[in-house]
């Protein structure tokens, strides 16, 4: 999707939500005091650059930008940057908005529409 020395960009899988993408350091981190200084240096650049490109093409009013690094398998450091669209129901915002996540192969965004996100995504970063 994108990427540079220290950051790569990917949707999220088992989503229900097209847009939701991971920013994950491009080594293993366990934890946010571990990274170097040049990775914490484009953190934040990565995060408002896609957060503005995300409410560019899905035209989501803000992003969540959420780490947690808890759950088994996924327990690395990477940033959740999640479109909130104006007409998400009031139960699914916030820390709520996880209500998208763990979703099975017929209720997640099919793979051809995370494909689309990934190159349009790519025009704009």
């Amino acid at each position: 999707m994108a990427s540079d020395d220290h950051w790569r960009v990917a949707h999220a899988i088992n989503t229900g939500l097209l847009g939701w993408l991971v920013l994950v350091p491009r080594r293993h981190v366990t934890t946010i005091a571990d990274l170097t200084d040049a990775e914490a240096s484009t953190l934040g650049l990565w995060q408002v650059r896609l957060s503005r490109t995300l409410r560019e093409i899905t035209g989501c009013t803000k992003t969540y930008v959420v780490q947690f690094a808890e759950l088994e398998g996924f327990n690395h450091v990477h940033f959740h940057v999640v479109p909130r669209m104006p007409d998400l129901p009031i139960e699914l915002r916030g820390p709520r908005v996880f209500g998208f996540m763990g979703r099975t192969e017929t209720d997640s965004v099919p793979a051809d529409q995370m494909d689309g996100m990934a190159f349009t995504l790519g025009q704009f970063l």
